[in-house]
């Protein structure tokens, strides 16, 4: 089948789709949707978000340099879209989706409670891209849901159903189909690592 070349543009999909709250040195709190986020580093743990600076969340990061990064949920998906289709200037997002607010331990923007995994975030460089200004940052606090935890301590992500943003669209992640290096293990192991 022959391919058509498009213009220049961001079809980097699918990508994750998170809720990005933050706040001023007021206490005053939002919430904004954010799908163009992504890891930068291992160690030192850091990801990146790019943000416009028209949205109402823009100044409450440059005031601060903090967010928390919440991972979204197929449950999720209603108040992600609407996070990100609605200004905090006018509207209470808190309210209007029924968040909870909870305090996190090392940045002053609250985490979300109903997402099953919140990054606390310190930023240590801002870009100024184009479009959107990308802000880089360090995680300095991890919080996960017990619920998704085992036995083994093990944190099983994908039992909370993530949510992921792929060309104005949302979408569960579906059946996993392999873990990392399974098709360099030894024979009789299958996809999941586990013999058969």
């Amino acid at each position: 089948m022959a391919k058509r070349q498009f213009k220049p543009g961001n079809m980097l999909y699918p990508v994750p789709a998170v809720m990005v709250s933050v706040a001023d040195k007021k206490g005053n709190s939002n919430i904004i949707t954010v799908a163009w986020t992504g890891t930068v580093c291992t160690n030192p743990p850091m990801l990146s978000i790019s943000v416009r600076p028209e949205r109402y969340s823009y100044h409450m990061i440059q005031e601060t340099r903090e967010f928390v990064v919440n991972l979204t949920t197929e449950k999720l998906a209603y108040a992600t879209d609407y996070c990100g289709v609605k200004s905090g200037r006018d509207t209470d997002k808190w309210k209007a989706t029924g968040l909870t607010r909870e305090m996190a331990s090392q940045v002053l923007a609250p985490l979300i409670k109903e997402c099953p995994v919140n990054l606390e975030c310190r930023v240590k460089r801002v870009d100024e891209l184009g479009s959107h200004h990308m802000f880089l940052a360090e995680v300095v606090a991890v919080h996960v849901d017990e619920a998704y935890m085992d036995e083994k301590d093990t944190f099983h992500l994908s039992d909370a159903r993530p949510l992921a943003y792929s060309h104005g669209r949302y979408y569960g992640l579906g059946e996993c189909l392999g873990t990392f290096g399974y098709s360099v293990r030894k024979r009789g192991a299958g996809p999941s690592g586990r013999k058969k």
